[in-house]
């Protein structure tokens, strides 16, 4: 018996080893390097934003490599990880906007109207999983759920060119300036959360030899603020399109 039980040992040592060795063979690499456009914003515009009166492109890189485990001519699967930034430089104008803002060394809370200004960096880890659907040679469309462990973030911002009604829209006015003493301030970065998840769909085309040209979007579900955060009323979801180069290695 402990003569099999050694031999029953040693035959998976030297089985798993052989079989993962013909999974990884199987495997093939991707490595991408794209640009994303998008924002973190609410699912229907509220009434309270009025407008949206700019927006700036931001350092929303994207490098990582892309793992491809291919089961059929038609179907595989991928997975890979990203390093990405999701960032957002907007400016809006509001109307009885639920804010709390440092003014002056005070802070204040209630509802504002005015022009607000917002920016927002959110450099991540982005671990999908995604079904594939091969169309010949050249083309795959992906589609699949993602996982993101933000690793560093930042939501700040100022409010100016108006005044607040604290506490609520029949409260004490505050008149709010368009210089650094007088226009409100704040920074809401504590309270964005370290995990996102959420949907991403793409297509990849190789188009000469290794290099493919590859377009995604993906749409965040939880939300970028923790569950116990409610100063901002809606729920800011990331969604973002991105576009950019593969280089198939293996």
């Amino acid at each position: 018996m402990k003569r099999l039980f050694i031999l029953s040992i040693l035959t998976v040592g030297l089985v798993i080893p052989m079989h993962a060795s013909t999974f990884i063979d199987s495997l093939s690499y991707d490595i991408r390097f794209a640009y994303s456009i998008g924002g973190s914003m609410p699912i229907g515009m509220p009434a309270t934003i009025r407008s949206l009166d700019k927006y700036s492109l931001e350092a929303n890189v994207q490098v990582g490599v892309d793992v491809y485990e291919k089961f059929s001519k038609r179907w595989g699967l991928a997975t890979g990880l990203r390093l990405e930034n999701k960032g957002m430089s907007i400016e809006a104008t509001v109307k009885n906007y639920h804010m709390t803002m440092v003014r002056g060394g005070q802070t204040l809370e209630g509802r504002f109207t005015g022009h607000n200004a917002t920016d927002v960096t959110q450099w991540m880890f982005t671990l999908p999983v995604q079904a594939v659907c091969y169309l010949g040679d050249k083309w795959m469309l992906r589609c699949g759920p993602y996982i993101s462990y933000v690793h560093s973030h930042s939501f700040s911002g100022h409010a100016s060119d108006g005044y607040l009604r604290v506490g609520d829209p029949t409260g004490a006015k505050v008149e709010i300036g368009s210089d650094e003493n007088t226009r409100g301030s704040y920074d809401f970065s504590d309270d964005l959360r370290n995990f996102q998840y959420g949907v991403l769909v793409g297509a990849n085309w190789r188009f000469y030899k290794s290099w493919g040209l590859l377009v995604d979007v993906s749409w965040g579900l939880n939300g970028i603020f923790k569950s116990d955060f409610h100063t901002i009323e809606q729920t800011f979801h990331p969604i973002y399109g991105t576009i950019g180069l593969s280089y198939h290695i293996k």
